[in-house]
């Protein structure tokens, strides 16, 4: 969407309040064109509303080699109050917010396909926002194809991948069924359904039917390939989204992960990029995220590093006294007030930054947990520490502007001043400075509730070290040699205990760890240990954490996989057909499978290298062998019950009774160590068009 309002211009008042401005963007200053329609004329397209249509300008930007189309409602064409449902980012209630989503995911679909007569292979949904690209693709094929509605979403699954970027359940739309119905009562006849079927299409199977309708759910299950942004994140949205498939554990859930990445050189700042271009293998960006590229920065002498890196540092510290002087002269400071604060930044001394958005859940004020110890920790004379805070706050979001008001107080304390600093307005620009330019990248959201986190990628790349909780992409990329980790992967009986339990660790790591080894400098002034952990940091992140792996990674685990799938069955409609028909014979004849266990014990104790035959019998009364797959499905047992390191492992079918419709199966279990087994067997669907077994949601377990 063209928002011409954009996201809001933050001023930071003089007492630590947040304030809000929009401004409209001079399109003129832009590098973007109208698109035109054969005629020469501005392209306007348009989406059904009830009662009225909403009609939208289509606006394009050339972004190197790809074309990105801009959506504008903010035309005369539309009632007056149609025209503000692109402006603002973020903006508006429920309703607008609907809106909004409408035009992203429908009136998208219709322009790439309708007007552009582009056919994408696969689309991709970041984030739910856009789910609504679903309902239009199934009604588009519905018309073409003249197919059901279910053989219709089969194509759509093989034509789409959604990726979910929050593990908090807040961040998912839920639209009220009142609102949904309003804007799609029309539109649900068109795919076949009944009111009922088209609301639960939103909904976790088994619930009332009064509970909301949910962007993120409506996604899942339509999409054929899903994940998370790191593994972590992976794993708790496994967890967070599992009633959608309720008979698959949690843990099975199909949604995969891959880890975020940045855009190495629009983050690598300008003399760090001379630099690597000097040391680094020639044309070393064309291969980025190869892990070999990255280990030529041993072999940039320290002294140019920290050069560079102290070239950096003066630049933001520039940067901070403008913005602090401009926004305490503008609430009232005197000359001498603001002097007294932005005279005592040091490039000399330890910087600490951050800069993210102002959630709660980031816990931006965890630092000052203990007051009389971050007292003690930054007055230090002999080893100076200094933080600086950038970020935005929600409009709406009261709890987050708090903080900003908190830190903007403790910062003009007597102990505080000139050592705690806080910027307004942070965007593109401001960050670049920051990433780059201080030594320490503090990030310590509540575990495990950040999703990725690439903030820390853009610093450590730059040479910034990483100083977070284990959590997002950090749990990954932290290696004990590139950064130092807040607090443990423990959980916690409330968020006092936890906040409490890491903020402890971050001071003790401060204390022991990085203000010694930041300090412990030669007669040079260079600590040989600290740039260690900035070539480590740079070493072991830089390729793994670029956008150049995220791409590989998406290519060869989510799109290829549809791409083959389109191209090899979904070209052709009989097969949809035919897909569609087995998955219902399956859904029928499902219940009638039976496992039956064969001469095994209920558990086992074995020692350590050995293995053991385990075997079942199955009884398929109604459905082909080839259409399943039997799994023993095994683990240690723990003193507690609980049940540790699953393994599963395919079954071998050794004989058979077609007769009786009766299989054998058999499996070597191998155990590397010792101690209590537990196994059992279990079925699950198995088709040459199924992408994901769990997406069926059927799973049978040994009967006796």
């Amino acid at each position: 969407m063209l928002y011409k309002h954009g996201y809001f211009n933050q001023k930071i008042n003089g007492y630590g309040q947040q304030e809000t401005e929009y401004q409209s963007i001079d399109l003129f200053d832009m590098p973007i064109i109208p698109l035109k329609d054969e005629k020469g004329e501005d392209l306007t397209i348009y989406v059904k509303f009830p009662k009225r249509r909403l009609y939208l300008k289509v606006w394009q930007i050339e972004v190197g080699r790809v074309k990105l189309y801009l959506l504008d409602s903010d035309i005369e064409k539309n009632h007056e109050e149609d025209r503000d449902v692109t402006l603002k980012l973020y903006g508006g209630d429920q309703e607008m917010r609907i809106r909004q989503e409408i035009v992203l995911g429908m009136a998208g679909v219709n322009l790439l396909t309708n007007y552009l007569h582009l056919n994408p292979t696969i689309y991709h949904m970041n984030e739910g926002h856009s789910s609504f690209l679903n309902l239009e693709i199934i009604k588009n094929i519905i018309k073409e194809k003249q197919v059901s509605f279910e053989v219709a979403r089969d194509i759509a699954s093989s034509k789409t991948v959604f990726t979910t970027h929050t593990p908090v359940p807040a961040g998912n739309d839920i639209f009220p069924l009142s609102l949904v119905e309003k804007y799609f009562k029309d539109f649900w006849p068109r795919l076949g359904l009944s009111r009922e079927e088209f609301l639960r299409l939103g909904m976790k199977p088994g619930i009332d039917l009064d509970d909301g309708f949910n962007m993120g759910i409506l996604a899942l299950k339509i999409a054929g390939k899903k994940n998370g942004v790191s593994k972590l994140h992976g794993a708790v949205s496994r967890e967070l989204f599992a009633e959608v498939w309720p008979n698959i554990s949690a843990n099975e859930s199909p949604i995969e992960y891959v880890t975020n990445g940045i855009h190495t050189c629009s983050w690598l700042a300008p003399k760090m990029k001379e630099l690597y271009n000097k040391y680094l293998i020639p044309y070393w960006q064309d291969n980025i995220h190869q892990d070999y590229v990255w280990e030529k920065i041993k072999n940039i002498p320290d002294e140019k590093l920290w050069e560079v890196h102290t070239d950096q540092k003066v630049k933001l510290l520039k940067l901070v006294r403008e913005s602090t002087t401009e926004r305490l002269r503008r609430s009232g400071y005197s000359y001498e007030e603001i002097n007294e604060i932005t005279s005592k930044l040091t490039s000399k001394a330890l910087t600490i930054g951050f800069a993210r958005r102002f959630a709660t859940y980031k816990r931006a004020t965890l630092i000052f947990k203990d007051l009389e110890r971050i007292t003690q920790i930054l007055n230090n004379a002999d080893r100076p520490v200094q933080i600086i805070f950038a970020g935005k706050a929600h409009p709406a979001d009261k709890e987050g502007q708090d903080l900003i008001k908190y830190i903007h107080e403790i910062s003009m304390m007597p102990q505080f001043k000139g050592k705690i600093f806080i910027l307004e307005n942070y965007n593109i620009a401001m960050s670049r400075y920051l990433i780059s330019g201080v030594d320490v990248w503090l990030n310590n959201p509540r575990r495990p509730m950040e999703a990725s986190g690439t903030s820390g990628q853009k610093a450590s790349v730059n040479g910034v070290i990483n100083f977070s909780v284990l959590d997002g992409w950090w749990a990954e990329g932290y290696t004990q040699t590139n950064g130092w980790i807040i607090g443990t992967n423990a959980e916690y009986d409330s968020y006092e205990a936890q906040d409490m339990a890491d903020s402890q660790s971050l001071y003790r790591t401060l204390e022991e760890k990085i203000i010694p080894t930041y300090y412990d400098k030669d007669k040079n002034g260079l600590s040989k240990k600290w740039l260690q952990y900035m070539k480590n940091s740079i070493i072991t992140t830089g390729g793994k954490y670029s956008t150049a792996r995220m791409l590989v990674d998406y290519t060869n685990n989510l799109y290829m996989p549809l791409c083959n799938l389109t191209k090899k069955y979904y070209s052709d409609i009989d097969n949809a057909a035919a897909f569609n028909s087995w998955k219902k014979d399956l859904y029928m004849n499902w219940k009638d499978i039976k496992i039956n266990q064969v001469n095994n014990l209920d558990n086992i104790t074995i020692d350590a290298g050995n293995n053991i035959e385990v075997g079942c019998e199955v009884e398929l009364p109604n459905i082909d062998i080839e259409n399943i797959s039997v799994e023993v499905y095994y683990g240690k047992i723990l003193e507690n019950g609980v049940v540790e390191d699953v393994k599963i492992i395919p079954m071998k079918l050794q004989d058979k009774d077609e007769e009786a419709k009766k299989y054998y199966f058999t499996a070597k279990i191998e155990l590397t160590t010792g101690g209590n087994y537990g196994y059992t067997f279990r079925i699950m669907p198995k088709h040459e068009m199924l992408l994901e077994p769990a997406n069926l949601d059927l799973v049978k377990w040994i009967t006796k």
